[in-house]
């Protein structure tokens, strides 16, 4: 009986076990499969837009007058006028009174020279009417030539140098009056007087110094490599100039007059010289709107140069080997080849290798290959997996 129990009792285990297993296995749920996930690289980009550009130089300068005039007297005296206006930023017309010199010395010096001059004249007169008694003479005495000193000729040309001397020295004498006015040689602003009402001036003392205010100039230095952007290299170019004033950012237009035509030794800096054409806003019928651009003020400067028809502008750290990446219409990596015509800080700007409406990668790829796969972010195959719940339950008799 012991030994049928000791027999049948593995068999009763190994049935129950087997039972079990076969439950625990019918109660087991298999793992649902997951949705496969496309891994394609995704790219961010941009869409290229062409248009016509014109290429600008910068440069800086400081606005000068382009004639300036340091005023010096003429002739000595004592200052007995001053006009109102010649005052340091007074404003002055060509030819207006600045300042007079007592005349009254060069007045009397008139005088004495007309004086002179008439007793010439008469003395002239006089010899001219003994010449022609001299020769009426010879020719009732004498049938010969007569000689120059019969005709008193010798004298007679004597004192017609008395006379030309005579009148020269009356043109001095009224010059000389002339110049005890101080006027404006052109419209101009005064920057500087030197002399006060009563003072006294010698020739050659400084007066004061004027502005001329029709055309201010302003030196731009352009690097040599920056030429190669200008329409026959800048002349006749547009400018735009930019300064502020009062607070305020301020624009003016001016135009390349000239090439100063040599490279400064120290900058190597190449010097172009815009013009403005009354900076002040004096002329009548002028826009009155554009404020004044006032000499010594600094401006910086934007030469218009160069025209292209087809270009654009791209960061410059998209751009490897003188190519650019570019999504393509089957959704591809592909390389442009491109041609940079300038580089303006952290971008360029190319004009070949595109075309409206191409797609820029601006996004970085590890391991980009020339028409490997890519997408774009909205793309539906790129949406996440939806994640799997699984019953806590199943887990548990699964690990068992």
């Amino acid at each position: 009986m012991t030994n049928k129990k000791q027999v049948i009792a593995p068999f009763i285990i190994l049935f129950l076990g087997i039972g079990a297993y076969v439950l625990f296995s019918s109660m087991k749920r298999p793992p649902e499969e997951k949705e496969e996930f496309d891994k394609t690289p995704i790219v961010a980009v941009e869409t290229i837009r062409i248009a016509p550009m014109t290429l600008q130089v910068n440069s800086y300068g400081v606005v000068k007058p382009k004639y300036e005039t340091e005023l010096v007297a003429q002739v000595s005296g004592q200052i007995v006028e001053l006009s109102d206006a010649f005052v340091r930023g007074g404003l002055v017309k060509k030819g207006e009174l600045l300042a007079r010199i007592d005349p009254n010395d060069y007045s009397a010096a008139l005088i004495s020279a007309q004086a002179t001059m008439a007793s010439a004249q008469a003395s002239l007169e006089t010899e001219q009417a003994h010449s022609k008694v001299a020769e009426r003479e010879w020719s009732r005495i004498s049938s010969r030539a007569p000689s120059e000193l019969s005709l008193r000729k010798p004298q007679l040309a004597q004192e017609l140098a008395r006379v030309k001397a005579a009148q020269a020295a009356v043109l001095i004498a009224e010059r000389n009056i002339e110049r005890t006015e101080i006027r404006a040689p052109y419209d101009a602003m005064i920057e500087k007087r030197n002399i006060g009402l009563g003072s006294f001036v010698g020739v050659g003392s400084q007066v004061g110094k004027l502005l001329g205010t029709n055309i201010a100039e302003v030196r731009l230095p352009v690097a040599d490599n920056q030429l190669k952007y200008l329409r026959n290299l800048g002349k006749d170019a547009t400018v735009l100039l930019s300064g502020s004033f009062a607070g305020q950012e301020l624009e003016w237009h001016a135009t390349i007059i000239r090439d100063e035509g040599v490279v400064d030794t120290n900058s190597r800096m190449s010097y172009l010289v815009a013009q403005i054409t009354d900076p002040y806003k004096l002329e009548p019928n002028k826009n009155t709107e554009i404020s004044p651009l006032r000499f010594g003020s600094y401006v910086t400067a934007s030469i218009l140069g160069i025209e292209l028809a087809n270009a654009t502008t791209v960061p410059r750290h998209l751009i490897v080997k003188n190519r650019i990446a570019i999504l393509d219409s089957d959704s591809k990596l592909h390389y442009a080849d491109i041609n940079i015509i300038r580089q303006e800080g952290a971008d360029v700007i190319i004009n070949e290798g595109f075309k409206e409406g191409d797609r820029l990668i601006t996004s970085a790829l590890d391991y980009p290959v020339e028409g490997m796969k890519l997408a774009l972010p909205d793309s539906d195959s790129h949406a996440e997996p939806e994640e799997i719940v699984e019953d806590p339950q199943i887990i548990a008799s699964s690990e068992n």
